[in-house]
């Protein structure tokens, strides 16, 4: 089904800049995070991450939607963006796999979204003044009651989000074994907003997976008899997200290994005792140059991220920090703005006890650099590391 023409919409920031386009997706009125995505392909699994939810995603590449929206490629259960913000639609989307278009999709699940507007001028301003609070409209025509309503609306500093989009109830991805074989592993991975493809990656390594709610005690976490346990990714304020980092500490305290992926990464750091900040405008897209420093490999990673580790002032990265864990160290950086994006805890002795990455090494759109990191949990945990 091809794209329709469905009358103008209002895009408005929270500073008052302001961009007129047309509709596409639903009608209606939303609010949320302003960011900006630069991958030029992947738009299905980005829509369908739930750390984008309350972020209205900008898209830099013009052409979204040629190749149409199928069912096998989601990484949850619905599009989690509050809004969508695209310059040249597709017409008529042209894919073997496509079962409709990204615009059908869009109405059908109530995303309200924008097109025909200038995304470059509007990506450029948010890396000058900073991911902002914004609203798209396709009923109100005033500009200033859309920015009366936008500065009313919640910002995502201070937000703790990772308890709605979490599982409400345990499930089990099993193994992916040959004929008569058991479960090489068992991980417990803490739903913060997983995607579908993380325990997928686990399970083709052996793994079975327990996902348990982002509400699981530590108790919890132990009756599954895991040998290792992951964070997941997430949306939200880590700052704001008190009680997965207390769950944490306990099972750092009981030597279990672990493992965390960008939201995991910032609890992570949270637990051993470090601060996290909110990035001017974040890293989002699938092209972002990280330097792992354990290997001196650059990979090409997929980012969704708008909150960082804060290494502490005057500790020059190679220097470790004590922890009452062990020893913390920065085991990769992202090489546009040296931002912390991975972190190893060790003995004092040197072993490796737990470490985690800001990035998605499960990247089921790509790029796939980082696939590595899941044999490195297996290591941790068969002690090989």
């Amino acid at each position: 089904m091809s794209a329709r023409a469905q009358g103008p919409a209002l895009l408005v920031l929270e500073d008052g800049r302001t961009f007129h386009g047309e509709a596409y997706g639903a009608t209606g009125e939303t609010f949320g995070e302003a960011v900006f995505n630069t991958g030029m392909t992947g738009y299905q699994e980005t829509l369908t991450d739930p750390s984008y939810h309350r972020q209205v995603v900008v898209m830099t590449a013009p052409h979204v939607g040629n190749t149409g929206v199928n069912d096998e490629d989601p990484e949850s259960g619905r599009i989690w963006v509050a809004g969508y913000v695209v310059r040249d639609p597709a017409r008529v989307p042209s894919n073997w796999r496509s079962k409709r278009s990204l615009d059908e999709e869009l109405r059908t699940q109530g995303v309200v979204g924008i097109s025909g507007i200038d995304t470059r001028a509007l990506t450029r301003h948010l890396r000058e003044r900073g991911a902002m609070r914004v609203g798209i409209s396709t009923t109100e025509t005033d500009p200033a009651a859309l920015l009366a309503r936008v500065t009313a609306s919640a910002e995502m500093a201070g937000a703790e989000l990772a308890g709605e989009v979490s599982t409400k109830e345990a499930y089990v991805v099993p193994a992916i074994t040959g004929p008569g074989e058991g479960p090489r592993l068992r991980v417990a991975a803490l739903d913060l907003g997983i995607k579908t493809m993380t325990p997928h990656r686990m399970a083709e390594r052996g793994i079975e997976v327990h996902v348990l709610p982002a509400t699981s005690t530590l108790e919890e976490v132990l009756a599954v008899q895991p040998d290792g346990l992951f964070f997941s990714n997430g949306p939200g304020d880590p700052a704001a997200t008190t009680h997965q980092v207390e769950l944490l500490q306990g099972a750092l305290a009981h030597d279990l290994p672990y493992f965390g992926i960008c939201f995991g990464n910032q609890l992570f750091g949270r637990a051993l005792g470090f601060d996290t900040y909110k990035l001017t405008y974040g890293h989002r897209g699938i092209n972002q140059p990280v330097m792992d420093r354990t290997t001196g490999k650059v990979e090409v990673t997929a980012h969704n991220h708008g909150f960082a580790v804060r290494w502490p002032d005057g500790i020059p990265l190679d220097d470790g920090v004590q922890t009452p864990y062990g020893v913390a160290t920065v085991s990769h950086v992202c090489l546009n703005d040296d931002v912390v994006e991975g972190l190893e805890l060790r003995t004092p002795e040197g072993a490796l006890k737990s470490f985690s990455v800001q990035y998605h090494p499960e990247a089921a759109a790509g790029p796939h650099d980082a696939a590595y990191l899941f044999d490195r949990f297996v290591q941790l945990m068969t002690k090989e590391a």
